[in-house]
């Protein structure tokens, strides 16, 4: 009965963040408008239910772990490089600039230095996770402006990292900088981070792909769970670091691990469930009352967050050379704050730089800016046009400059081949003597390792989760082939594929007569039933003993294939006498 209080929490929380989240989504909006609107419905300072916030902060902590293992494991510095020429400058002079302009403005308002710092490091990172529903939804994610507004918001992951580890040192609680924590701090996060680099990144990925060995899905998602938590863990308690860069440094050693696909698949409901809690447990410490005494400070905030960052971004798009496209998508994206602000300022408010009505301020600023963001990217094509009428205006500002390398896949024209059975093995070796480029997803990861032995590109991974199918470059494939004999599974892949490439021909096999009909409603070209096929073999080669010509033959399996599968087949085909 003790834990009845908690467990009513996280019902509560779960259950309104559902609902907020759904109508977040009906309306148009990102779902974390949903969930922060669950936490101040259940927060101390609205009427009604009040959850246990002590519990559900600190199951939110979980949440932060898993969101920082999420970045990491999707962390690339190969990624990162090919566009560093506009992001690494851009995005440090913006975080600089947003940085003076919040604690400008709290100067204003009469706030400490400190609680003005850490506002305007606050308000100078964005969502990575609203940026990327801003570019998905509005077809930019591909493009070049979009993957130029991703590596900017890596950068500021990065150095946010890097500020949580500095700011307890730059806090004292005695007042003023002391030097040697500040050494003494950095030196501790050096040793660890090469710790993680050496060591982490030869011994994460040599353990998960031995358990993925053991073909045990339990025993695989505990080593990713035990990896994530523990080296979180073991960072704070052995280095003095925080959860966050820990779990982060866990999620680029595993990315190095060729079963970082199923990671971050088998990761994904844990890392959702709980960085929803995490928005949730935020939403409780908003105090509706001090928001609507301070509507002109809120207002204010909001405008500089949502203004004042795409005025930077514009604005150091006329010192770099580049598009004027990219300038407005990045200035779109970067018009909100979101997790890595929630973050900073609750390591404020651990550090006494905050109090819980600032914070308020914060987490206002960021519902208002992630409500409106969506507003923001329907801006782009309209103000596009406007300059482009524009003439001696568009040329001052669209100025392309050396060309900018963005993230392509070496993948092209390839056959994705779901399974390595008997089938699949039959398929994938007529492929390469044909010359035909292809790409292999199997559940097995010790036929994952015998096929890159072979040379065959291979990827490991439930292609039924559509985290792992994302990695198959199906919008640069030729066909899919899906040779897994679960129907269920096989309805989960062309179901996804159909979302990712909705022209990519389907080829599938199915096992029953209503898995054909599923499959076939949800969109794929041609569903093969093995059975069916051997035995019209069996009818074809009787007949022809029989004394049956080829044609006759061909008519009487045609019927029996048409009349079995409901297939569409080409041309009028007529039965011959029996």
């Amino acid at each position: 009965m003790n834990n009845l209080p908690l467990l009513t929490t996280i019902a509560a929380a779960l259950c309104i963040a559902f609902a907020g989240g759904l109508a977040a989504r009906r309306l148009g909006l990102p779902t974390i408008v949903g969930y922060l609107l669950a936490g101040v419905v259940i927060g101390p300072f609205t009427p009604g239910f009040v959850g246990d916030q002590r519990a559900i902060s600190e199951l939110a902590e979980l949440g932060v772990i898993f969101l920082m293992f999420g970045i990491g494991l999707h962390f690339s510095i190969r990624d990162l490089w090919q566009v560093r020429a506009i992001v690494l400058p851009g995005a440090l002079i913006q975080m600089l600039l947003a940085t003076l302009w919040g604690f400008g403005l709290t100067r204003l308002w009469g706030w400490t230095p400190g609680a003005g710092l850490v506002l305007g490091l606050a308000i100078s990172v964005a969502s990575t996770i609203v940026l990327l529903r801003g570019l998905t939804d509005h077809g930019l994610l591909n493009t070049q402006p979009g993957q130029a507004a991703v590596g900017w918001l890596v950068v500021e992951d990065l150095a946010t990292v890097l500020i949580l580890i500095l700011l307890p040192a730059l806090a004292p609680a005695e007042g003023g900088l002391h030097w040697g924590d500040t050494v003494w701090t950095l030196l501790k996060v050096v040793v660890f981070v090469g710790v993680m680099l050496v060591v982490g990144s030869k011994v994460a990925p040599w353990l998960l792909t031995q358990i993925a060995r053991t073909r045990s899905r339990e025993l695989f998602i505990l080593a990713v769970l035990a990896l994530a938590l523990g080296t979180a863990l073991g960072a704070a308690a052995l280095f003095g670091v925080s959860l966050a860069l820990g779990a982060f440094l866990a999620g680029v050693v595993v990315n190095e691990s060729p079963v970082s696909r199923q990671v971050s698949a088998d990761l994904l409901p844990f890392r959702e469930a709980f960085a929803v809690l995490f928005f949730v447990s935020v939403g409780m410490l908003v105090n509706p009352a001090y928001l609507l005494a301070n509507a002109g400070s809120v207002l204010a905030l909001t405008a500089l967050i949502i203004f004042g960052k795409a005025f930077n971004a514009i604005l150091i798009g006329l010192v770099f050379p580049r598009p004027t496209r990219m300038a407005l998508v990045v200035a779109a994206g970067l018009s909100q704050i979101g997790e890595f602000s929630f973050i900073v300022g609750q390591a404020g408010l651990a550090l006494g730089l905050l109090h819980s009505d600032q914070y308020s301020l914060i987490l206002a600023g960021a519902l208002l800016s992630i409500t409106l963001n969506p507003f923001m990217f329907n801006l782009v094509d309209p103000v596009e046009r406007w300059l482009q009428r524009r003439p001696s205006l568009w040329a001052r500002l669209n100025r392309h400059g050396p060309p900018l390398s963005v993230k392509t896949t070496h993948l092209e024209g390839h056959v994705v081949v779901v399974g390595w059975g008997r089938v699949g093995h039959h398929i994938v070796e007529l492929l390469g003597r044909l010359g035909l480029p292809r790409l292999v997803v199997e559940t097995d990861a010790n036929l994952v390792v015998e096929l890159r032995q072979q040379n065959v590109p291979a990827l490991f991974g439930d292609a039924a989760n559509s985290e792992v199918l994302s990695h198959a470059a199906l919008s640069h494939a030729r066909a899919l082939v899906i040779t897994i004999p679960e129907e269920t599974a096989a309805e989960m892949v062309v179901a996804t594929a159909r979302q990712l490439a909705p022209d990519l021909p389907l080829i599938v096999r199915a096992a029953t007569q209503t898995g054909i009909d599923r499959l076939m409603q949800l969109g794929a070209q041609d569903v093969i039933h093995p059975e069916l096929e051997g035995g019209l073999a069996i009818v074809r080669h009787t007949l022809l003993r029989l004394g049956y010509t080829d044609d006759e033959v061909d008519a009487h399996t045609d019927r029996l294939r048409r009349e079995h599968s409901h297939a569409e087949l080409s041309g009028h085909l007529e039965a011959a006498p029996v």
